[in-house]
């Protein structure tokens, strides 16, 4: 292979790739994938998991959100984004605001598929930009997901001046997204941005991913999205669940990006 080549990363990387089928692998799938011994497979998973990029489901062990930062380029040919582009585009076409896609990576959301209007954000939003869960729409209904004890490592800090300012203010916010089945963020990323989020659930109604629609304070009030903007982000939420589930069959989480599985 030459004096430049290192074995023990592509060793790695070979488990990496492995571990990214749909469902994941277990130990002994990833050893018949690579042709290494099982042993050298486990250390590479231990690696992987401490590092944020693998975690254990039962005997098998999946790819994490963080693989994303390995190549974004890439995401652009996933099948993921292929199937929830144009109903983000007709999404878009029907309420006349931005909208998105994102997954849950550890405490942040990683934006996957994006159909933008007009810039109404400081920072230009792309495939890969990465927020805080804690003040996003979509990141509130991702962490109504998840366990309430996982937010009280969550550290919450002021980005504007409506930022909730607290752990028990986020519990309370969060629960409020899982009682509604969505959540509204009014301006506490940015001052002026207001979004409105609902879940992406796969076939077994586990929450994978989520759509938000986001527009600037000035143009609709909080009730008016919930009036006008609400029925039709829980309309394409649900036909993306329905064509993610007919191209992919009833396990289509693992068409998520490098699989998704909420940051754990």
């Amino acid at each position: 292979m030459g004096a430049g080549y290192l074995q023990s990363l592509a060793r790695g990387l070979a488990v990496l790739v492995a571990l990214g089928r749909p469902g994941g692998a277990t130990l002994a799938d990833a050893s018949r994938a690579t042709g290494q011994p099982r042993a050298t497979v486990r250390r590479a998973v231990q690696t992987l998991e401490r590092l944020g990029y693998a975690a254990a489901r039962g005997s098998r062990f999946v790819l994490l959100p963080k693989v994303l930062e390995l190549g974004y380029a890439h995401l652009s040919g996933l099948p993921f984004r292929a199937v929830v582009q144009p109903h983000l585009a007709d999404l878009v076409a029907r309420v006349h605001e931005s909208a998105s896609v994102a997954v849950l990576s550890g405490e942040d959301i990683v934006y996957l598929a994006r159909v933008p209007t007009r810039r109404i954000m400081s920072v230009d939003i792309t495939v890969g930009t990465r927020f805080p869960a804690y003040a996003t729409s979509m990141g509130r209904v991702l962490l109504a997901a998840l366990p309430e004890e996982r937010l009280d490592g969550i550290a919450v800090k002021p980005l504007s001046r409506h930022t909730v300012t607290g752990t028990a203010e986020l519990k309370a916010a969060v629960r409020r997204a899982a009682a509604d089945g969505y959540a509204l963020v009014d301006q506490e990323l940015e001052e002026g941005v207001r979004s409105l989020a609902v879940p992406i659930r796969d076939g077994s109604g586990r929450v994978v991913a989520a759509v938000n629609v986001a527009t600037h304070a000035s143009r609709a009030t909080a009730a008016a999205l919930v009036r006008d903007v609400l029925p039709e982000l829980r309309e394409a939420a649900a036909r993306m669940e329905a064509d993610l589930a007919f191209v992919h069959g009833p396990a289509w989480n693992g068409a998520l990006p490098e699989v998704v599985r909420l940051g754990r």
